[in-house]
């Protein structure tokens, strides 16, 4: 049987991103599709930014069942530098004529030569600094804002007492704290979405959510 190739593709860094991306657009009004051979959009995990190369992406461009290509990486120490590495390899596409000096606040979508639809989303804003992590924390509901500020305090006190996460995964000790105290506690990122642990309609996160339904035409 030959292998279904779907023409809206997300490359992404990670498997946190590929289980999160689509609980928060399904939880936004699409529905993403309960199978693999069903979803709307085929996600490819890449195992970290180092491996969203330009020649994956000059490959799945010129692919010619491919409709719409995203982009969704993290920014990690600095978004400028992030995205210039992006924009560097990607001005060696032939079909790509055109890319902004500085990737805009709203994600970069434009149209290809031969009539693509390609998109970058640089996390957690395309602005600063971070990574998945620093954007679901966007999603903590207003409510929580008492213990997420606590949660920050305490993080930056056991990180003073020995704690052994890397000063880049501060962003990730903090989200997985606070979800420690939820109910139930510790619950994974997707699932924190999807049961609305963490509110997948916060204001803070419709940038994204129209960035993604306007790339993938949804």
């Amino acid at each position: 049987m030959a292998k279904h190739y779907h023409p809206k593709r997300l490359l992404v860094e990670g498997q946190d991103d590929l289980r999160v991306i689509p609980e928060l657009i399904e939880k936004n009004g699409i529905n993403w599709g309960a199978k693999k051979e069903e979803a709307i959009i085929s996600i490819q995990e890449c195992g970290g930014y180092e491996n969203i190369t330009y020649d994956l992406i000059y490959t799945e461009l010129q692919t010619g069942r491919c409709t719409h290509l995203g982009l969704i990486v993290d920014a990690d120490d600095n978004a400028s530098l992030r995205w210039q590495s992006i924009r560097n390899a990607c001005l060696q596409i032939e079909s790509i004529s055109h890319l902004p000096e500085q990737i805009p606040e709203t994600g970069l979508i434009i149209k290809t030569l031969d009539d693509k639809k390609f998109g970058v989303w640089i996390m957690p804003d395309n602005q600063l600094k971070g990574m998945l992590e620093t954007f679901l924390a966007y999603m903590i509901p207003d409510e929580s804002e008492p213990l997420w500020q606590y949660t920050q305090e305490v993080v930056t006190e056991a990180k003073a007492r020995g704690a052994k996460f890397i000063n880049s995964h501060i962003d990730k000790a903090r989200i997985y704290s606070w979800l420690a105290w939820q109910n139930p506690p510790g619950r994974q990122l997707h699932n924190a979405i999807q049961e609305k642990i963490l509110d997948p309609q916060h204001p803070k996160a419709q940038v994204f959510v129209k960035w993604f339904k306007d790339l993938y035409d949804l």
